[in-house]
């Protein structure tokens, strides 16, 4: 059996994380960085928490384009180094670390003219070389094949025929973001990690010296207060990392400024295209991505300067990504064909530091950072090369120390890595015993790997958990109830934002699949009836408000609109003036 972490593992955790003899590292962020980075501190032994004050990857980490790449466009700024390092962390999480949940996906790059050809091809084999080079196990994916229109259309039916005279084809990876970041959290916690969220810190504590010594945080469930001592803090905590360096009392630190970048969703029938497409864009590159059961279609990159806990796309948003995709499909679409939609904020890292920071640049996508003694704080950087920042956040944080506690997870399999492929051989035997279609299985493989285990163990216990839900027949109600019992779900809106992805994978963002979601994990999770009516009533409230905001025009009036529903559990303002006394 895997790693469970649950409501009563988070109050532990706490109690834990607070006791007299304090922690290594305390981690302050639950995205893909943060979660990597209490990984890679428990597996060097490191005594090691994690907090977030919201749901695990709530904020960039489950609004990303869902791609594991190494960054083709870095080739045309001649960074080599970048893409190479980008390039091996993709073929580490296919073949060694996550092979269940990162998958290849193959992409057309149209040509316009047929004297783009020779450089383009010839950058693409570079790409292809970079992934070659120092590789530990052979290639993850194929070299790079050209296409010629006639090819492009077998591939790509409905690209307009005038679009391009051709095509370059190409392999990179794509990954369920929030899924990444839950199984990094879970696979940390199966190492000693304590991890904790809906816990926010409001301060972070000093010794007479001015150095940081830990934080205090207050449980956002209970409202109580809880004093964490730490040796070392790192922030990663990505356009809230100005407001987290605050907290130090110190002036310096990393300035991060917040780009917004949206996708839409349509069903995967309404474009007829077995690869994706990438298309540049006067002001950003345009994504058409194959995924399951739908496409996902972004993005925009523009500044945003409301608040950054809801993000929305705007209505302008959203006919940006339709005109832009429109002008190469044959079948254009409409608002009609959009399923869902999401938004997500891009932490922009910015030149230099503030003053009084001993900073460490790392790379040109990420630095590393002491705003004050005994805090570290990390940011920029993407989700493909979450492990290398990781590495690089407590390497600094260790300093001397580092090189006797060496990193060690590009060696880490996660959660339902190991096994995977004996699992995936029980094929034929799951589908006799179950009923279940290739693609369930597919499904199933994908997002849990040799943990379908945890699953059909339950089934086991409880047959009708191997059903499908009746209003979301891509999930099995066993899905539902191990989100409640392995993954920490703390309200509704966990298991369908982000242990699946209702939210914007079908047209009512799962509404109507909510009575029976709430039958399930109810019993699990102790959910009386007000409960359930109150955790529904905030869901749909909020679905609501953000559909009310696509049709705005600028994010203040979406902000506006969407600001208009309360969170079931807001967070606490900074400070510590409010916060309760600790409760027992």
């Amino acid at each position: 059996m895997t790693t469970a972490i649950t409501p009563a593992t988070r109050l532990e955790a706490l109690e834990a994380m607070s006791d007299d003899e304090g922690l290594d590292v305390l981690v302050i962020g639950g995205g893909v960085t943060g979660a990597g980075i209490a990984l890679d501190a428990a597996t060097r032994g490191l005594r090691t928490g994690i907090i977030e004050a919201q749901d695990w990857a709530s904020g960039t980490s489950s609004r990303s384009s869902k791609l594991v790449h190494g960054g083709l466009r870095y080739l045309q700024m001649l960074d080599f180094s970048l893409v190479h390092e980008a390039l091996t962390e993709r073929d580490l999480l296919i073949k060694e670390i996550a092979p269940h949940l990162v998958k290849p996906v193959s992409f057309l790059y149209p040509l316009l003219k047929h004297y783009e050809r020779p450089y383009v091809g010839a950058g693409v084999a570079l790409y292809d070389a970079l992934a070659t080079i120092g590789s530990r196990k052979g290639r993850a994916m194929p070299f790079h094949r050209h296409v010629s229109r006639k090819g492009m259309a077998k591939l790509f039916p409905d690209l307009r025929h005038d679009a391009a005279v051709g095509a370059v084809r190409y392999w990179d990876a794509s990954v369920d973001d929030a899924r990444l970041v839950l199984t990094l959290v879970r696979t940390a916690a199966a190492y000693g990690a304590l991890a904790a969220p809906r816990t926010q810190v409001v301060e972070l504590t000093r010794n007479g010296l001015g150095k940081v010594t830990g934080a205090v945080v207050v449980d956002l469930e209970t409202g109580a207060q809880h004093t964490i001592k730490a040796d070392h803090v790192i922030a990663a905590t990505g356009v809230w990392t100005e407001e987290t360096e605050s907290l130090s009392g110190t002036e310096g630190g990393l300035r991060v400024l917040a780009s917004k970048g949206i996708h839409i969703v349509v069903p995967r029938d309404r474009i007829q295209g077995d690869v994706g497409l990438i298309l540049q864009t006067e002001k950003s590159v345009l994504f058409l991505i194959p995924w399951s059961r739908y496409w996902i279609i972004g993005t925009t990159d523009t500044p945003y300067d409301e608040n950054p806990v809801h993000p929305v796309p705007t209505g302008a948003d959203i006919d940006y990504v339709i005109d832009h995709a429109n002008a190469v499909l044959a079948d254009p679409l409409s608002r009609e064909d959009v399923i869902g939609t999401f938004a997500g904020l891009r932490p922009l890292l910015q030149p230099g530091t503030k003053d009084g920071t001993s900073s460490a640049k790392v790379s040109r996508e990420h630095t590393v950072a002491s705003p004050a003694p005994g805090l570290v704080s990390i940011a920029g950087g993407k989700l493909t090369t979450y492990r290398v920042m990781a590495k690089d956040a407590v390497d600094f944080a260790l300093g001397a120390r580092a090189h006797k506690l060496p990193s060690i997870t590009d060696q880490i399999p996660l959660i339902g890595a190991v096994g995977l492929e004996a699992v995936t051989r029980q094929r034929r035997a799951l589908k006799e015993k179950y009923g279940w279609s290739e693609q369930v299985i597919d499904h199933l493989l994908h997002r849990y790997g040799s943990a379908l285990r945890d699953l059909l163990a339950a089934i086991a216990r409880q047959p009708d958990l191997a059903n499908p839900l009746e209003h979301a027949p891509a999930y099995l109600r066993a899905e539902i109830a191990y989100a409640a019992t392995h993954e920490q779900v703390m309200h509704l809106e966990d298991v369908l934002e982000h242990r699946t992805r209702l939210v914007y994978e079908v047209a009512d963002s799962g509404v109507a699949a909510i009575p029976e979601i709430l039958a399930i994990v109810s019993p699990i999770l102790g959910w009386d009836e007000a409960r359930q009516q109150k955790e529904a009533a905030s869901y749909t409230a909020s679905r609501e408000a953000k559909a009310a905001a696509a049709l705005t025009a600028t994010d203040a009036e979406a902000e506006a609109v969407r600001a208009e529903v309360p969170d079931l559990v807001p967070l606490h303002p900074m400070g510590t003036e409010e916060v309760r006394t600790e409760q027992s």
